[in-house]
């Protein structure tokens, strides 16, 4: 029998060793959207992230990123849908815990835990580049400069975080506005380019990208706008999750595509040649387009840019692992520690915990992480699709929510099309993320289903 959670035992796990802890619901739509949308971080990722799918995919790289928007939606739908059924700050775990069984729960909580902590300090050592025009720093040393100032920032209200990182976005939406406006006003080459599927191979000459290596990208495409799952981070302070959680992950969803997308297109367009696009230095790009002033201009809301995503992202990581801990993951001093709020209604032990390591990670080689990242985001979305699926039966059917449209043709297609992904994905990375996926298994057999009375009880506060 499958060994999920019914409300009458969420109950239960709202009297904890160290007391029920809860988080205020202080943000409208505007503010969560302002939030998850800065953990999307369009113009970190298109400068980013974008550049790496640039050298491998050449002018496929609009496509690719089309598709996995495209996939994006059928995975918002079941985060909305998940998101007001259940509004919990443990994100995915919660929602898959409940509808698809405990282990199931716990091995999404491991996979949400290993991105969250691994994608910041790798986008904030980026920082470096974009502040050279003003400052050379060592990409480590800015990264754990970064990752540090976020998790200052964290310890702060959610409400005032709203307002910080909402005066960030507008500076990194508008620096992606320049460049996809430059690009477009230097256009190189025509539209049907986007369809060439060509990447610079030896000596400049001209490869064919094949459809395999474009599902293979899918993996990096789907992390490109993978923030919008934010929002259900946020659901329990958000104000009316059962119809803001919803708006927020649509909302997110569709602006951030359009911020990234666009500006792609317009790079793919206006690069010389095959050579400067598959280099993926985009800075250059601005530079020859305008003047070096511009550049600057750019590179200092880039990293402006990154600074917000650290921000946003030790935000939602200190809720996964404060939910984690009144939801009793751990041995019961843990679980004491992780879960104590602070002046602020901030968990601040919990904020501290991601952002040091984070601050770490910007001294260790962290050259396979963008593979293992993006197995673990599509692993992640193939149980979430899983436990939409599932989301209606018994008495599930009845709770009030918003409910996806197409169901359940929507998540099947889903859960056939991710693990065709999965498939196509590096060896290496596949094992990387197999082995941790076995460990916490394993501590899930020995630890937690042994203690299943008093351990791993996922909460579900009232609205």
């Amino acid at each position: 029998m499958t060994d999920t959670l019914r409300p009458a035992d969420t109950v239960g796990a709202q009297a904890p060793e160290h007391g029920h802890a809860t988080l205020n619901r202080s943000i409208g739509v505007v503010g969560g959207t302002l939030l998850t949308l800065s953990c999307v971080t369009p113009a970190s990722t298109l400068f980013v992230v974008v550049p790496d799918l640039f050298g491998t995919l050449g002018t496929a790289t609009a496509l690719t990123i089309a598709i996995g928007s495209l996939l994006c939606i059928a995975v918002a739908f079941c985060y909305s849908e998940l998101g007001t059924l259940i509004p919990s700050a443990g994100g995915e775990y919660a929602m898959v815990s409940t509808l698809a069984g405990r282990l199931a729960g716990w091995l999404v909580f491991v996979l949400s835990l290993l991105v969250v902590m691994i994608v910041p300090p790798v986008i904030a050592m980026g920082t470096a580049d974009y502040l050279a025009p003003v400052i050379h720093l060592d990409p480590s040393v800015a990264g754990a400069g970064v990752m540090l100032l976020a998790t200052l920032a964290g310890l702060l209200d959610l409400r005032a975080n709203a307002w910080i990182t909402g005066v960030f976005l507008v500076l990194e939406v508008i620096a992606a506005a320049v460049v996809a406006l430059l690009g477009f006003t230097h256009a190189e080459r025509g539209p049907s380019s986007l369809l060439s599927m060509q990447v610079a191979g030896a000596h400049g000459h001209a490869d064919t990208v094949t459809a395999m290596l474009v599902v293979s990208g899918l993996a990096i495409a789907l992390f490109v706008t993978q923030g919008f799952s934010t929002a259900v981070y946020l659901s329990e302070e958000l104000e009316n999750p059962r119809r803001n959680v919803a708006r927020t992950v649509l909302a997110t969803l569709a602006i951030s595509t359009v911020i990234i997308l666009v500006p792609v297109v317009a790079i793919t367009l206006g690069a010389s040649d095959l050579t400067e696009l598959t280099g993926g230095d985009i800075g250059t790009m601005v530079t020859a387009w305008s003047n070096s002033a511009v550049g600057t201009f750019v590179s200092l809301c880039v990293a402006l840019a990154i600074i917000n995503a650290g921000i946003v992202m030790v935000i939602q990581n200190s809720r996964v692992l404060f939910a984690s801990a009144r939801d009793k993951a751990w041995p019961s001093p843990v679980n004491t520690v992780f879960s104590k709020l602070g002046r602020f209604g901030s968990p601040w032990v919990a904020t501290l915990a991601v952002g040091i390591p984070g601050a770490a990670l910007c001294f260790v080689n962290l050259d396979t992480l963008y593979g293992v990242t993006g197995v673990s985001v599509t692993g992640m979305y193939l149980l979430v699709a899983v436990a939409a699926l599932l989301s209606r039966r018994n008495h599930h059917r009845h709770t009030p929510a918003w409910r996806m449209p197409l169901w359940p043709a929507m998540p099947i297609l889903l859960i056939a099309v991710l693990t065709y992904i999965l498939t196509q994905q590096e060896t290496e990375y596949l094992l990387w993320t197999g082995g941790i996926t076995a460990a916490a298994t394993l501590y899930w057999a020995l630890y937690l289903r042994p203690r299943r009375e008093t351990r791993w009880l996922v909460s579900i506060p009232s609205e």
